[in-house]
């Protein structure tokens, strides 16, 4: 199977901005609801391919602010503008995204983010020579929110000032 990412709009069935009934129906049509250890709205594919939704807090606590998925072991794709994140090494990866958009090398970890559109490529650590070291060479997850996902504060009171939306 094969999704592609749509910031800031979701990836496959799942959208941002959903309710959680809403979310729950869109994962159930990729099959059976696993349940989790804290009830966590996620789903597990055969491939190995995860999902997992995040709500906001406040107001809209009730509405999907982030979608994480996970590296499968095989069969399914990601993609974004036409590139495999998951299938070809980190740093092709960060190296044909950048033509399509700015993608900054996390500070605390091996991870890169294009927080413009809130998209957030992740690995436990970075083996860039050794494609034996899978978690260190491919990215492991990606994580697509909605713009102002984790602003401070004073951030998302400037993007509320400016006319923007603050994250879910």
């Amino acid at each position: 199977m094969e999704f592609v990412l749509d910031p800031p709009h979701g990836i496959g069935p799942l959208r941002l901005g959903m309710t959680a009934e809403e979310a729950r129906a869109a994962l159930e049509t990729l099959g059976p609801l696993t349940p989790t250890a804290f009830g966590e709205l996620a789903q597990h594919l055969p491939s190995g391919l995860g999902f997992s939704v995040g709500f906001g807090v406040g107001p809209a606590r009730d509405r999907v602010n982030a979608i994480e998925v996970w590296r499968p072991h095989e069969r399914d794709v990601v993609r974004f503008r036409d590139v495999d994140v998951f299938g070809l090494p980190a740093l092709e990866v960060v190296e044909r995204l950048r033509c399509h958009v700015d993608l900054a090398p996390n500070e605390d970890d091996d991870g890169f983010t294009a927080r413009d559109l809130y998209l957030a490529l992740w690995r436990p650590f970075a083996a860039d020579d050794d494609p034996d070291e899978e978690q260190g060479h491919f990215f492991q997850s990606v994580l697509l929110a909605r713009p102002g996902y984790d602003d401070t504060p004073a951030e998302a009171a400037a993007r509320l000032a400016a006319g923007g939306e603050s994250g879910y």
